[in-house]
């Protein structure tokens, strides 16, 4: 079944991800990076749990858990959220016309490895893609929130709980950089 149309169903884990149509921005200025995430807080956090996210000027990531509880169609209220976040773009920045890519894509995550490797995947994407210096400074991802004691929506505990606690997590992500598998795994799943 392809990445882009397996169907999100109750109790699994997706990576889920889109990028400007044309590979154009989808963030035009610091604001609308909180908007998205109010967004996502307003369409689609109550049927999901968050466990990490990077927000990137032209594509974003996330990785959910849709809850076991979840009746509703969850493809139409990401289509809401991603409908609403550009109707009020496209008014902001005096544009009309598609804004993200259609559809969104998403990836089930079969195990455990590559949930580990996704998280770092997606972290290290502002470095990767030469946005940013340093993915541990990156202000518009969740890795700076789940090493923080600060509230969050994310999945924190759990997180740190896979990894060992937030040292490990740390470390993780700081032996990631040099590590190959991760390195082919982020070739084989990049796009601008």
């Amino acid at each position: 079944m392809s990445s882009i149309i397996a169907p999100l169903t109750p109790g699994n884990f997706f990576h889920i991800y889109n990028r400007g149509i044309n590979s154009g921005l989808i963030f035009f200025s610091q604001d609308n990076y909180q908007f998205f995430l109010d967004c996502f807080a307003k369409y689609v956090l109550e049927f999901v749990d968050i466990f990490a996210y990077c927000l990137l000027p032209n594509h974003f990531h996330l990785l959910i858990r849709i809850r076991d509880d979840s009746f509703v169609n969850i493809s139409r209220q990401f289509s809401n959220m991603f409908n609403s976040y550009a109707k009020a773009i496209n008014k902001r920045e005096n544009r009309h016309g598609s804004l993200f890519e259609k559809p969104f894509r998403r990836k089930l995550i079969s195990n455990d490895a590559y949930l580990y490797r996704l998280i770092f995947y997606i972290h290290s994407n502002p470095k990767h893609h030469k946005i940013h210096d340093r993915f541990d400074t990156y202000i518009h991802s969740s890795y700076r929130a789940i090493i923080s004691d600060k509230m969050t929506n994310l999945q924190r505990d759990s997180i740190l709980d896979w990894f060992g606690g937030r040292h490990e997590f740390v470390k993780f992500h700081s032996i990631g950089l040099e590590n190959s598998t991760v390195n082919q795994f982020m070739l084989e799943h990049d796009f601008r």
